[in-house]
């Protein structure tokens, strides 16, 4: 299924810790082969996709309350490479920190071009790993004066709803649903895009440079951890740096839960077989494949990213039975109404903190 609407980054000017270049083509040579699917059928699946977008963003809309400025806009439909090629500029993106600490150092220090080779290689094939099971996703971080782009990867989604043997199109939409979410808490929330780089950044900014010894004893930490159950995501904190993670993880949890709570907000009356559905997605979730496929899931920080959507899930659920949708919707108010990682797990201290122990319900 070669279905990309992705364009292919080129290699970032300047000091860069990755060869970019090196990195698409890496993941396209690794990414898995899609499913058989006839030129007539590609063609079908795609524009059902970029249609679904704009049918699930008023149903987004009705559960949530939210409202986005702007045309409603269609998904852009990829294919695995292409899933691959617009998270390499995703990367560029989130390594400017990073990348300008390196730019004006010493020669010494700077990223060599066999290093960065290495890293291109090691992050193409990350990306292939993944462009297998990623569904979709909404791009959170561009280039400067570039909008975010609705993605959905079409070959995922289609193995993935004949492996869960569910309604194609219900399925389409309801994974639309998640999405069209997600780009609307970026684009109703004003201060959401500046606030997520704010705080990728402090995470970035804070990573020494000048202490390969600690970065050893960091990553001797890092081999000695992982049958503990942690992830590289985790062991690689200073303390300093676990403090921003608990506000990332918290704020990831908090779009994760909300969009999961409106893909199921929706009802029978959008999605028929919305029940039947959300069993079968549950228990894939749980099904991690195969030793390796644990292995990596754990070391990337997966399984990290599955609790996020568990226990998001229960906290939005729980505060808008608490108070409704109207009133949880203070949550985007500002950074300081965001969920704690405390109370992502206690979402009644959140209600509490923000509408006031009486806003319970009796």
């Amino acid at each position: 299924m070669a279905a990309s609407d992705a364009s292919e980054p080129g290699r970032a000017p300047g000091a860069s810790p990755v060869d970019y270049g090196l990195a698409v083509a890496t993941a396209r040579l690794l990414a898995p082969a899609p499913p058989k699917v006839t030129e007539t059928e590609a063609a079908d699946i795609v524009a059902e996709l970029r249609g679904l977008a704009v049918e699930a963003e008023e149903h987004v809309r009705s559960v949530t309350g939210l409202v986005p400025p702007g045309p409603i806009l269609e998904a852009t439909v990829v294919d695995r490479p292409g899933w691959a090629a617009a998270n390499v500029e995703g990367f560029q993106v989130v390594l400017e920190p990073l990348t300008d600490k390196l730019t004006g150092r010493a020669p010494s220090a700077l990223a060599t071009a066999a290093t960065a080779k290495i890293a291109g290689v090691q992050m193409g094939s990350m990306l292939a790993w993944l462009s297998g099971k990623v569904l979709g996703q909404y791009e959170a971080f561009r280039p400067a004066g570039e909008s975010g782009r609705l993605i959905l990867v079409a070959p995922n989604i289609v193995e993935t709803e004949r492996r869960l043997g569910v309604d194609p199109h219900d399925f389409r939409l309801w994974v639309a649903l998640h999405e069209v979410t997600h780009r609307t808490q970026f684009t109703a929330v004003p201060w959401m895009h500046d606030h997520v780089r704010s705080e990728i950044a402090n995470l970035l900014g804070s990573v020494s440079l000048d202490d390969p010894a600690q970065l050893i004893e960091r990553l001797k930490a890092v081999a000695s951890g992982l049958p503990k159950g942690e992830s590289i995501v985790e062991l690689l904190q200073t303390p300093e740096q676990r403090v921003v993670l608990d506000r990332v993880t918290a704020f990831m949890s908090l779009l994760e839960g909300h969009a999961e709570h409106v893909m199921d907000g929706v009802g029978p009356s959008v999605v028929p077989s919305v029940k039947h559905i959300r069993v079968k997605f549950d228990q894939r979730r749980k099904e991690h494949g195969g030793f390796l496929d644990r292995v990596l899931r754990r070391a990337l920080g997966l399984d990290l990213k599955a609790l996020q959507y568990a226990e998001g899930k229960v906290f939005v659920d729980t505060c808008v039975r608490a108070v409704g949708m109207e009133r949880f919707n203070r949550v985007w108010e500002s950074p300081e109404t965001l969920p704690t990682r405390e109370e992502i797990r206690q979402p009644l201290a959140w209600v509490d903190r923000i509408h006031g122990a009486t806003a319970r319900p009796a």
